[in-house]
């Protein structure tokens, strides 16, 4: 099974590459304007984030929730998990629920097409791989970030060689088919919101192509659930 989707993020990903071109981070003004709105209401979505994490135990490892990331997050003993609100339009009600503010915030902004609040345990490391799917861009908020010791945010996310250290309330948008890799070198859980946003400024035809990809996975993550 993870074989047979590695083979396949690797012919979509060449049929992108042909026809797409950018830089591995983007303009949010450009891409996703919506990005602001959640950055104004960060403190209100961190809020909701804690409390998701005082049953944090609860909370699937992102490879319970799709096994082919399994080598991502089962790598090194050390969790990653993924609350997630909607995958590919798949609303998970019981978790949209304990997220008011979130929740209403991806229903109002078109764009989004997945949402998830991310926790690294201290000291995970995801290795260093890309995304298969150039259609959705990456928008990555910073919610809980812990600290070293001289004061700059712990956790770093290396994108394309240059590393990105994102504090608490601050965002960045990036196309996650770039070679990336994240690690929490602190002793505290890192939380961030993560977004799948659909990728304006297409051509015709990926966009076709991206409608039904998106279609396809939709229709997959019904058959199977989402846990």
């Amino acid at each position: 099974m993870i074989q047979a989707y590695d083979r396949a993020a690797n012919v979509i990903r060449r049929i992108y590459d042909r026809r797409i071109e950018g830089p591995p981070v983007l303009d949010t003004q450009s891409y996703f304007p919506d990005a602001s709105r959640f950055v104004d209401s960060w403190p209100r979505i961190r809020d909701e984030a804690r409390a998701v994490a005082m049953h944090l135990q609860g909370v699937p490892r992102a490879h319970e929730i799709m096994p082919e990331q399994a080598d991502l997050s089962a790598n090194d003993g050390r969790d990653w998990r993924a609350f997630m609100l909607k995958a590919y339009g798949v609303e998970i009600s019981r978790n949209v629920a304990k997220c008011p503010t979130l929740a209403a915030l991806v229903s109002s902004a078109p764009d989004v097409v997945s949402a998830l609040i991310s926790y690294l345990a201290p000291g995970k490391h995801i290795p260093l791989h890309r995304g298969p799917f150039r259609g959705v861009l990456r928008f990555h908020l910073s919610l809980s970030m812990p600290k070293s010791d001289n004061g700059t945010p712990a956790a770093v996310l290396k994108i394309a060689d240059t590393e990105y250290r994102i504090p608490d309330g601050e965002c960045l948008l990036w196309d996650d088919t770039y070679p990336h890799e994240v690690w929490n070198s602190s002793n505290e859980v890192r939380a961030a919101l993560l977004l799948d946003i659909r990728r304006r400024h297409m051509p015709k035809d990926m966009e076709l192509l991206s409608r039904l990809l998106m279609v396809v996975i939709r229709t997959g993550i019904r058959v199977r659930g989402i846990s």
